[in-house]
């Protein structure tokens, strides 16, 4: 793991005028110094330690975790109360290779769970479309910001959709499920591997190393950068990954103090939808080499509606289920599982063997 710090604020040196009181003695300025190194050190002790990747993105969303933070906690509020601890991980590093070929599960997660799990942090901010469906043991996730727009950007400097870019054109993208969606739709097209942070992504559209590129909603907005969109793809269009647009804290399990300060910034909403649809990725199995999407919301009539698909890389196999139901934790939970178990049937043993 390599790790950086950066505090969020400077921090006063001043010394204890309550240790300093008493007679003037000139043959004790070493004990003077050491109780103003000492306080400083005191001082610059942080309430909490963040942890998130080193993106814009993820810098993005542990500041807005830290800011929900201030508002919700006075004491939190104070100077040096919040700190944020960068972690590289290992989908950061390697960025020449699909996620698929460098292990799949956990690349942006595993070296920033390690670090909560050694005491480094104390909390740790995800793109919730990041977490495996699994969680270290002795680390829990009780915490989902607001969930943002669930949709995909579609991005191109020549044409104002994916139906507009003639036959052959080049899609840059480093998800499957959004290969397998544009495959499905325009197979003319041909969609290649496309990774980096969303600056890397829009540079390289710029230098037309790519006809178009399909970046989330989410991540643009949150970087105030939405009017690099050239247009929007409805869900219909375009199912999104599970769990995208939604923000997860995580903690250690035995970490009372921060299971409080976390479930202050709860959206139950969004933790519901989001637990129906990892639950559907987790019987599917999902990793970087399955094509999955899906989408749980509540609806006009305050139920749950539900969409799940299941599709080859070449858009030539979608497997596509729907489910509507009461708008709470067990039933969408349930409802996610029995939406995978129903296209697991449909495909069937050899579609996922195809896959490895």
């Amino acid at each position: 793991m390599v790790s950086l710090r950066c505090t969020t604020a400077h921090h006063s040196l001043l010394g204890s005028p309550t240790c300093l009181a008493g007679p003037r003695r000139r043959a004790r300025p070493v004990v003077r110094a050491a109780v103003a190194v000492e306080a400083a050190a005191q001082a610059k002790v942080s309430l909490i330690r963040i942890g998130t990747r080193g993106s814009p993105l993820a810098l993005a969303q542990a500041y807005e975790t830290r800011d929900k933070l201030k508002a919700a906690h006075s004491e939190l509020a104070e100077e040096g109360a919040i700190e944020i601890v960068i972690i590289k991980t290992t989908g950061d590093i390697v960025l020449d290779k699909p996620l698929a070929d460098i292990g799949g599960k956990g690349l942006f997660t595993k070296e920033i769970d390690e670090a909560l799990l050694n005491g480094t942090i104390d909390i740790a901010v995800h793109s919730m479309k990041d977490v495996p469906t699994y969680l270290p043991e002795g680390t829990i996730l009780p915490c989902n910001l607001p969930r943002e727009d669930v949709r995909d950007a579609f991005i191109s400097l020549t044409a104002n959709s994916l139906g507009e870019l003639p036959a052959g054109s080049i899609v840059g993208s480093a998800s499957l499920r959004r290969q397998s969606q544009i495959l499905r739709r325009y197979p003319s097209l041909k969609v290649v591997n496309f990774r980096g942070n969303v600056q890397t992504r829009l540079g390289k559209l710029k230098d037309g190393k790519v006809h178009a590129t399909l970046l989330a909603l989410a991540g643009l907005k949150r970087l105030n950068v939405a009017e690099n969109a050239t247009s929007l793809l409805s869900v219909d269009e375009m199912l999104p990954a599970v769990a995208q647009g939604a923000i997860g804290i995580a903690c250690r399990s035995n970490d009372d103090k921060m299971m409080e300060y976390l479930s202050s910034l709860n959206h139950e909403d969004t933790r519901l939808s989001v637990a129906c649809e990892r639950e559907f990725l987790a019987v599917l199995d999902g990793n970087c080499r399955t094509p999955i999407a899906a989408y749980a919301y509540r609806d006009k009539d305050g139920n749950c509606s539900f969409r799940g698909l299941l599709a080859s890389p070449d858009g030539s196999k979608v497997y596509e289920t729907t489910r509507s139901g009461p708008y709470s934790f067990d039933d969408m939970v349930a409802m996610g599982k029995d939406a995978g178990h129903e296209l697991k049937a449909k495909a069937g043993p050899g579609f996922f063997d195809s896959l490895q």
